[in-house]
């Protein structure tokens, strides 16, 4: 008859896992939380609280970056003018769906330098949700393509793997 009970349980599982998730991560459970954890996890990332808005960390060699976890991937780039370095970008399927599952199907590293030049050129916005081109994300993707630009080795692909849609 109604969907209420079912979805109430449903919402104290989930709250069950994100409880789990937050003790895991210490932060809480949100997408753009838990991509800041898997990107440091896998590659080397160290996260900085405190660090200037836009940057969420560095990599090894000192390089800031930004790191997004994208459900779905259409090819939209939340951007600052000043912003890091580069754009570390984890996505989820290609196709918008109802379900945006928790996933990673892909890794993108943008240069930031490269994507913001290219829409000032096609005379486009720099910010939420700036529209960059296909080619420039097929470019950037280090996961699960091979990139000599960024190559990836078997643990940090295995890792990456687990979070796939077909692991």
């Amino acid at each position: 008859m109604s969907d209420v009970p079912r979805v109430a349980e449903l919402v104290r599982a989930r709250n069950r896992i994100d409880a789990a998730l937050s003790a895991c991560i210490r932060r809480p459970a949100l997408p753009g939380h838990l991509g800041d954890w898997i990107a440091a996890q896998v590659f080397g990332i160290e996260l900085d609280q405190h660090s200037a808005k836009g940057v969420d960390g560095r990599f090894a060699d000192g390089t800031p970056v930004n790191i997004r976890w994208y459900l779905s991937r259409d090819n939209l780039l939340d951007l600052r003018e000043n912003g890091p370095d580069r754009y570390l970008v984890l996505t989820g399927p290609r196709v918008a769906a109802d379900v945006r599952p928790m996933v990673v199907d892909a890794v993108h590293l943008f240069d930031a330098a490269t994507v913001v030049a290219d829409l000032r050129a096609r005379g486009l916005k720099i910010g939420i949700a700036s529209s960059v081109r296909a080619q420039l994300w097929e470019a950037a993707e280090i996961y699960p393509r091979h990139n000599p630009a960024f190559p990836l080795d078997d643990e940090q692909r295995e890792l990456l793997a687990l979070f796939s849609h077909h692991p």
